[in-house]
């Protein structure tokens, strides 16, 4: 839990920076959260879930 939840405010971060500089309209940043809306309600959210823990715990464990 504590992951989906950082990567969504880094993801809500990084998408105000762009509207910001102007790479990223609203209309955009609209399309992609509703993007998410839907992948969350498919069949394929656990998938991209697991995935993205697993490549969290990749980046956790790798040491400079």
């Amino acid at each position: 839990m504590a992951i989906s939840i950082s990567v969504v405010l880094l993801l809500f971060i990084l998408a105000v920076i762009f509207v910001r500089n102007g790479g990223l309209k609203i209309t955009h940043a609209l399309v992609c959260l509703l993007l998410g809306f839907y992948l969350a309600s498919t069949s394929m959210a656990p998938t991209i879930s697991s995935g993205l823990t697993a490549t969290a715990d990749i980046v956790s464990s790798l040491r400079p």
